[in-house]
């Protein structure tokens, strides 16, 4: 049962995000005051998506979206040359390429089969999180045209041009007009910035829902560069620590769906940018696990099984479905001891479970339960 998906009432869309961790220092006597830095030395940026949105209205989100047919187009070659050529534009040796479950129908954007002017996906997901992250954060992340720097360091992203409001328009309305600002910037999209982090498949949760396959990207910045949400579909932004974030999400000051909250609970592993830098180019090439959550509905909440829970079923019964128990989440815990999952009690109370082993030297959350007193 865990052979190719069929196309089903879902669309599956193609996205990608990137997660900004900047770096965040003691305020000077003459810069204006800003909180002191978290315990963990850095702060991620989250995003208020606003609440009109279709998709997760009124969440806190990393920048990102979909994948668009300019992201892979081959006009890229030419900003990218001379000194950055397929097939790897100077992003080092492949990651091994995990088989996962489930395996979805090919979809990309504008290239047809064998169409080898496109671009990788290694290439035009990462300047999708780019566009993106423009798109919603008015943040730049480009750099001069060029070589890349002898040493791989944190990056520093791009000052915001002039008519930023303008560019953004244009690039909203055609995703093509990215491509067209980066070559009036002399730029290229920081791909060597952003290094591979995880990958998501949006639950089943109702018939024609949207669901999306999602990259994630991290990308370590010296500092936090100026926002601007788009007003649109950003309405206000925030930067937060892992712990500060965790705090504001039980405290009901913003919401998390449970992917966000699965990773920002994952970088409290790192105590300052440094070690989180290090630890991304110490894995480059190990690649990335991609995770499909299969929802089960209990008597009191919802519990979420990713790959390696012993509840969890390589069964494609359950890309389309539910499963379902009478029993609460107290007593399906009581019953387990190989746990890798998300127990949801409410929008705002969720436990993590781990007791398997990560993989590809990646990191998994600590595990974090919410006292009884809150349920």
């Amino acid at each position: 049962m865990s052979g190719p998906l069929r196309p089903g009432p879902s669309s599956w869309r193609r996205a990608a995000t990137v997660v900004l961790a900047a770096g965040w220092t003691l305020p000077v006597p003459a810069a204006p005051p800003r909180p002191p830095p978290p315990a963990e030395g850095f702060r991620l940026l989250l995003l208020l998506r606003s609440a009109r949105q279709g998709f997760l209205p009124g969440a806190h989100v990393f920048p990102g979206g979909v994948l668009d047919a300019a992201d892979r187009s081959a006009d890229w070659l030419r900003l990218f040359a001379p000194h950055h050529r397929p097939p790897r534009f100077g992003l080092g040796p492949a990651p091994p390429r995990r088989a996962t479950f489930p395996v979805l129908p090919e979809a990309r954007p504008g290239a047809a089969d064998g169409d080898e002017a496109a671009l990788p996906d290694d290439v035009a997901f990462r300047i999708c999180a780019i566009r993106e992250a423009f798109e919603e954060a008015g943040v730049l992340l480009l750099r001069p045209r060029g070589p890349g720097p002898a040493a791989p360091e944190p990056g520093r992203a791009l000052a915001p041009p002039p008519a930023l409001a303008d560019w953004r328009a244009r690039v909203r309305r055609d995703p093509q007009h990215f491509l067209r600002l980066c070559a009036h910037l002399d730029c290229t999209p920081d791909i060597w910035a952003l290094h591979e982090w995880s990958a998501w498949l949006t639950p089943f949760t109702q018939r024609r829902g949207r669901r999306f396959e999602t990259t994630f990207f991290l990308c370590c910045l010296c500092e936090p560069p100026p926002v601007f949400p788009d007003l649109v579909e950003v309405v206000d932004c925030q930067w937060s620590s892992p712990s500060e974030a965790t705090e504001s999400f039980i405290s009901k000051e913003i919401w998390l769906a449970p992917p966000q909250f699965y990773e920002i609970r994952r970088l409290e592993h790192f105590a300052s940018l440094s070690d989180l830098h290090k630890f991304c180019l110490d894995r480059e090439l190990e690649g990335v696990e991609r995770w499909l959550p299969i929802t089960l509905l209990t008597a009191d909440g919802i519990i979420q099984l990713l790959p390696g829970d012993e509840m969890y079923l390589e069964d494609s019964n359950f890309l389309e479905n539910l499963m379902s128990t009478e029993k609460k989440n107290e007593e399906i815990m009581k019953e387990g001891k190989k746990f890798h999952r998300v127990v949801m009690y409410n929008r705002h109370d969720y436990n993590i479970h781990v007791t398997v082993q990560s993989k590809y030297k990646h990191v998994y959350p600590k595990n974090y339960v919410v006292s009884k007193s809150r349920l």
